[in-house]
């Protein structure tokens, strides 16, 4: 009982979310509202129920919850709400935080492809870094001008992100 008190403390340590992290999430949020034929949602629990986890290093069981999925243009779900989405989104971003390490990151990468999103960012506050991962083995990084997800069909300033 006690080790589960103690890991379930530092999964929750690990999740904690920072003043830079909450900035950007939003900040893209609207950046991607503006594009017009997106929807984004922020901390969307995703169903991955019909995945084996056990080809991943991840310590989840049911859901797993992006910083941000970006679906296609979508309005919201009356008149009952989703706590589950079982339709995967076009895009998944997670905003590196300060307690966060990139090799998670790419574990969740792995199941985000595994479950059908075609496309994956990783954004570095810290660095004012963007890598767009079309794949797990195929990726482009941005630390200037636009950060351009040509699967999705995205173009954003990488300066609109980090302001």
């Amino acid at each position: 009982m006690y080790d589960l008190m103690v890991e379930d403390e530092i999964e929750e340590a690990e999740d904690m979310g920072s003043f830079n992290h909450g900035y950007i999430q939003v900040r893209l949020g609207i950046l991607f509202d503006r594009l017009g034929n997106f929807t984004p949602v922020n901390e969307l629990s995703l169903d991955i129920s019909g995945v084996d986890l056990s080809k991943f290093d991840l310590r989840i069981k049911e859901e797993i919850k992006p910083d941000i999925c970006l679906y296609a243009k979508r309005s919201l779900s009356r008149p009952r709400d989703i706590l589950r989405m079982k339709d995967m989104p076009l895009l998944a971003v997670e905003i590196l935080s300060p307690r966060q390490g990139t090799y998670d990151i790419l574990e969740k990468f792995r199941l985000y492809f595994e479950l059908g999103i075609q496309s994956c960012w990783l954004v570095e506050p810290t660095i004012n870094a963007v890598t767009v991962y079309s794949s797990i083995n195929e990726w482009r990084a941005f630390i200037s001008d636009e950060v351009i997800d040509e699967k999705i069909g995205i173009r954003i300033l990488i300066d609109e992100i980090f302001a």
